[in-house]
This record gives structure tokens, C-alpha cells and sequence, in this order.
């Protein structure tokens, strides 16, 4: 009896017991440390982020005015007509190509500013800019835009997006506050600006400064950008990459993808040939996408402007531009990121592994450039040129070593011209003669 008594008492505590231990199971909450999300891709900014207005820029504003034609390519007058257009609201954009018999025509009209891109920029990614009023706009590429405000007479102000490439015309409408404040500020006493003459071509006109311009030299002592960086931002893992010494610089790869950087040239290229080809369809994710790239590890290392975009080759490019609003060439694509796109990452990314931060002041030289007449001339004077492949007809600035003291950068000034697609210089001996061939 003794037995069965000490049976049942063994019994019930094995089942409390079990019970508490169920019970501390089903109640137990351990206690972890938070850990931080882990992410391969590490924070990198080599400089400071960038707006779209900031890259996107127009590179001048000219002004029709009875008869004459008015121009600035001024940094500090080209960012205060960006704010101004901030400011307008856009309404009723649609196409009017079909109700515009002559483009050209439509842009020079009596009382027309002209705002001039290098590259076709997608409206849908101009819209982070400008203020339309609409839940759809049409999707449509611009390099110029056309404010009319020879008649303010109207109920409202006219403003064209024209295409000079695909010949296509979009119209708006803003405020006639808006139209008379644009005027009031900018039209009004645009002549005191310089003057430019026109150039025709089959299919559209261009621009030219009537007289001599006054530039100036720049010479940099070059900053060389962290390669490790470059790295760490580029490689999805960086602790898989590994660096070689090699005879022109350095070299990191992770078995598939690898970036190069050259010393000799300053030039760094990355290549991931895993990614898929022909992602991007449309200008504005192309463009936008590029932007981003750039944006997420701050490679604005210097003014960067966007100049073109294929969407064929899938390919963007921006340009450096001097401090004082000029486009920069070089031979070997040292003023230039170039950015080539696969399916879901980037292809290709070549650009300057250097950046110019401040000029040397005692260095700086005022130079006369020849007057636009001068630089058409040599043009016109070539053997087997043909004035209808003639694209534009630009000043800017040739980078290069300093043949005295390689460490340093050269800006210098000249003409150059785009002709069948590819960027040339008219040098400065007695306007050249010759022009080199820029790729």
C-alpha cells in the first residue's frame, strides 16, 4: 500500500514538472543583441550628392529680339533663370508638331528666349524641376526650350519643348504673370548681352558669338581620388575582391567583374561583363538610372553635366564644364563619366580618377578667342566638308598634362564643332588650319 502511495506521489510531480516545463517553452523569450543589417554594398560618397537640376543644365540662354540675337552661357545668369522656371506652373502640355510648318522659324520668332541643352533630356525626368500641371504628360524628349513673350497681349504665355534632333514641338501654357516677370527680368534689357549671329544648315541654325570672346587659362594641381572607395562602392561584396600591382596602375576583380585604374592616364574603368544586355527602353529610365548610379556613391567629383544619352547602346555621358560655364574636351575621355547599362546593373563605368578642386591663381591667363566668324571660316574652308552634317559650333576648353610640369592640368581655350556625330577642335594656330579629331 506503502508502494502504491509513493508510486502516485512520484508520478504527480513528474507531471507538474512537466507541465512547468512546457510552460517555460512556450513563455521563454531569449534575449539577442540587435544586430545591424548587414549590407555587402557599404556607404561610400567620394563627394556630395547632386539634384537633377544640378546635372541637368542648360548650356546658354539666347534672345530674338527685332532682328538681333542676344546670348549668356553665364553660370550664375543660368542658374537664376532655372529658379525663375521653378517657379511657373505648366498647363496643357501637348504635342503641336503638326501646327508648326518651320521649327526653325518657330524658335528665332520676334520676342522668343531660347534655352539651349547639349542632350535630349526626357520630360518625365525634368518634371522633378519644373511645376506641370497634370496627373499624364506625354513622353517626349527636349534640348530646347521656347518662351514666347513677344505678345503679352494674351490671357497667358507660351512655352515650346523642341526636339532638334527628332523635330518634334510640345507647347504650354504659364501664367501671364509668369510671361511678364520672365520678360521684366531677363527679355527686357537682353541686349546687353553679347551678340550672336546665325548659321544655317539644312535643318536648323547655329548660333554663333559676332565678336571676339574674352576666357580664360586654368592650370590644377589634381587631386587623385581613393581607389579603395571606388571599390567598396563598385563590388557587391568587397571582402571577395582582390587588388593587383600592375605595370600602369591597379587592378581589382572578384573573378568576374574588375576595375582597372591607370595611372598614367588618371582613367578608371570598371567592367561587370555578367550583366545582361538591353535592359533600359526609354530615355528617362536611362538618364534617371545614370543619375542614380552616380548619386549613390557622390562620384560628382567635379561639375559634371549631362550632354547625351543612346538608348540604343544603352549609354549615357556627362561632361565636365569649366567654372566659368564651358564644356571640357579631352582625347583620351578624361572630362567625361561615361555609363554603359545591362539588364539589371551596370555594365560598364569609365570616368577621371582625379578631380580639379581649385585652379592656381597665379596660373590663370585672360585669352581673346577668334569671333565665330573666324572659326566658321576655317570650317567652310576644309576639303570635302559639308556644311549639312555640321551639328554645333561651340567654345570650350582642351584638357591636357602641362607639357612643363606633368603633375599639373590645363585648361585651354578653343573652338570646337561637332560633324557627323563626333566632337573636333579647330587649334589655335592662326585658328589651326587643322582640325584634331576628339572622340
Amino acid at each position: 500500500m506503502r508502494y502504491e502511495k509513493l508510486k502516485s506521489v512520484v508520478l504527480t510531480v513528474l507531471v507538474l514538472f512537466s507541465i512547468l516545463l512546457t510552460w517555460n517553452l512556450w513563455t521563454y523569450q531569449p534575449h539577442y543583441e540587435t544586430m545591424e543589417s548587414s549590407n555587402y554594398v557599404q556607404e561610400v560618397t567620394l563627394s556630395e550628392k547632386q539634384e537633377v537640376q544640378k546635372i541637368i543644365q542648360p548650356d546658354r540662354m539666347l534672345f530674338h529680339l527685332k532682328g538681333g540675337h542676344y546670348g549668356t552661357n553665364n553660370p550664375g545668369e543660368l542658374e537664376k533663370f532655372i529658379k525663375e522656371l521653378s517657379k511657373w506652373t505648366f498647363t496643357d502640355v501637348k504635342e503641336y508638331t503638326a501646327k508648326v510648318p518651320n521649327i526653325k522659324s518657330l524658335m528665332v520668332g520676334a520676342g522668343n528666349a531660347e534655352v539651349d541643352f547639349s542632350g535630349e533630356v526626357p520630360i518625365e525626368l525634368y518634371r522633378s524641376v519644373l511645376n506641370i500641371e497634370a496627373r499624364k504628360v506625354p513622353s517626349f524628349t527636349f534640348d530646347r526650350i521656347i518662351i514666347n513673350v513677344g505678345n503679352l497681349e494674351k490671357e497667358y504665355g507660351i512655352v515650346y519643348f523642341v526636339s532638334t534632333k527628332s523635330h518634334k514641338v510640345y507647347m504650354g501654357h504659364i501664367s501671364l504673370a509668369n510671361a511678364s516677370q520672365f520678360y521684366h527680368d531677363f527679355v527686357k534689357n537682353a541686349d546687353q548681352y553679347p551678340r550672336y549671329f546665325a548659321f544655317d544648315t539644312p535643318d536648323k541654325q547655329i548660333f554663333l558669338p559676332d565678336q571676339e570672346t574674352k576666357m580664360t587659362t586654368y592650370k590644377y594641381l589634381p587631386v587623385t581620388l581613393n581607389s579603395e572607395e571606388f571599390k567598396d562602392a563598385l563590388f557587391s561584396d568587397p571582402s571577395f575582391v582582390q587588388k593587383s600591382i600592375v605595370k600602369q596602375g591597379e587592378e581589382y576583380t572578384n573573378g568576374s567583374s574588375k576595375m582597372t585604374v591607370n595611372y598614367a592616364s588618371s582613367m578608371l574603368f570598371y567592367v561587370n561583363p555578367t550583366a545582361e544586355d538591353h535592359y533600359v527602353d526609354n530615355p528617362y529610365d536611362l538618364v534617371k538610372r545614370s543619375i542614380d548610379f552616380v548619386n549613390e556613391h557622390g562620384g560628382w567629383t567635379d561639375d559634371f553635366h549631362f550632354v547625351s544619352q543612346n538608348v540604343k547602346n544603352s549609354s549615357v555621358i556627362f561632361r565636365l564644364y569649366s567654372m566659368n560655364g564651358y564644356p571640357v574636351f579631352n582625347d583620351t575621355g578624361l572630362s567625361e563619366i561615361n555609363e554603359v547599362w545591362g539588364q539589371n546593373e551596370i555594365n560598364k563605368y569609365v570616368r577621371p580618377n582625379i578631380s580639379l578642386d581649385l585652379p592656381l591663381t597665379s596660373e590663370m591667363q585672360l585669352v581673346k578667342m577668334p569671333s565665330g566668324h573666324d572659326a566658321l571660316k576655317i570650317l567652310l574652308t576644309k576639303k570635302n566638308f559639308r556644311p549639312e552634317l555640321l551639328e554645333d559650333i561651340v567654345l570650350g576648353y582642351r584638357m591636357e598634362r602641362d607639357a612643363d610640369e606633368n603633375r599639373l592640368i590645363v585648361l585651354e581655350p578653343s573652338w570646337f564643332y561637332r560633324y557627323d556625330n563626333i566632337w573636333g577642335q579647330i587649334t589655335t594656330d592662326d585658328l589651326g588650319g587643322q582640325a584634331h579629331g576628339l572622340e
